[in-house]
């Protein structure tokens, strides 16, 4: 059965480095705030993509996010109001539970954090005084558990974007990938099952970001890799190509670039979000909050951005121009394609403010099931 991993790297690395001293680039000074989150302060992601710049336009208000991942810890404060029912496709046909991140068995296991902090990343409650800002502030997150103890099979991937794409979520965040080769099985067709996902999510106007890998290799992983689907690589707080992330390399050239942390010894060079109660690391000294990298973190970066889109009553193909044309690469500006950028870092201000916002994405959406509420 073929297997998909979360694509984050939180292992710190302090601990191997022992008493060596990382001399760090100086990074720019985060923007004064507009929220009250005491950690906002720390997202030089949300600055990094003018986030805060967009929500005058727009805040996600009215749209659905589905995290198909390893489940959202459902009692979190900073997430609890910013989440709409879920279901789980782990030993289950075709739903045992609610999207809890704890698996069928009620026990939590230690890959189970993750599925949180993408949460948080995407629409984290904002501005009530307490951890972090999401980047869709007013967005709802549909957690779908389809990962287990760090892996999950193709086909319960699948059927969690499928359950996605019939429940009303206007955006699919996969935070995952295959090992590097695993492309093979989706291009010789032994394994179309996630393939066929993202084709019906396209089809019915639902957005699939996907998670470019962490393997330092030029091409996106799978599902990334897949015809439709937005394959993200990651930066660091400079805007430079993270070491860890693989490349924007395609056959449809869909990819573009978000923050996900340097993945160093530094926790605030990192990307900070919601992480279940009190499993926050003790070396970076939040208890329900902790700091992350990986093409992980900055895939719900851009999910988030789309779903700022998506608000503004936007169709599917015009949230797709509007994140390429207006994605910028450091020093080159918008227009240019890279293997390390793909169409560039994604830029929310910009995106809102492009034109041609058309259609209620609503009356594009054919075959679905229950609506959104």
């Amino acid at each position: 059965m073929s297997r998909l991993l979360p694509a984050s790297r939180s292992t710190r690395l302090g601990a191997l480095l022992g008493g060596l001293t990382l001399a760090a680039a100086a990074v720019a000074a985060p923007v004064a705030a507009a929220t009250n989150d005491p950690l906002r302060e720390q997202q030089w992601g949300l600055d990094q993509i003018k986030a805060e710049d967009a929500w005058a336009a727009t805040t996600g208000a009215g749209i659905v996010v589905a995290g198909v991942d390893s489940g959202v810890d459902l009692n979190h404060p900073d997430l609890k109001a910013n989440l709409v029912q879920g279901a789980t496709f782990i030993e289950c046909n075709p739903s045992c539970g609610n999207g809890d991140w704890k698996g069928p068995d009620g026990v939590g296991n230690d890959g189970d954090e993750h599925g949180t902090h993408v949460s948080g990343i995407i629409a984290a409650v904002t501005d009530n005084g307490i951890g972090v800002a999401g980047t869709a502030p007013n967005a709802k997150v549909m957690p779908i558990k389809a990962l287990e103890e760090g892996s999950g099979a193709f086909e319960d991937i699948a059927a969690g974007i499928t359950y996605a794409v019939d429940h009303g979520a206007d955006v699919v965040n996969l935070s995952l990938g295959a090992i590097p080769g695993a492309q093979a099985l989706t291009l010789t067709g032994l394994d179309t099952t996630v393939t066929e996902a993202i084709a019906y999510a396209n089809d019915n106007g639902v957005l699939v970001v996907a998670a470019a890998g962490n393997e330092s290799v030029p091409v996106c992983d799978t599902p990334s890799f897949e015809e439709g689907a937005l394959c993200v690589t990651a930066t660091d707080p400079n805007e430079a190509p993270a070491w860890y992330s693989n490349g924007a390399i395609k056959p449809d050239t869909f990819a573009v670039a978000a923050p996900g942390g340097a993945g160093l010894a530094f926790c605030e060079d990192d990307v900070v979000s919601t992480v279940p109660l009190g499993t926050g690391s003790a070396a970076c000294g939040q208890s329900d909050y902790d700091y992350y990298a990986g093409t992980s973190m900055a895939t719900p970066h851009v999910a988030g951005v789309a779903a700022l889109l998506f608000a503004q009553g936007r169709t599917l193909d015009n949230v797709k121009s509007a994140l390429i044309d207006t994605a910028r690469t450091p020093g080159a500006g918008t227009g240019l394609w890279t293997t390390s950028y793909g169409h560039g870092i994604v830029d929310a201000a910009a995106a809102a403010a492009y034109e041609g916002t058309a259609a209620p994405t609503a009356k594009g959406k054919k075959g679905r099931g229950a609506k959104k509420g």
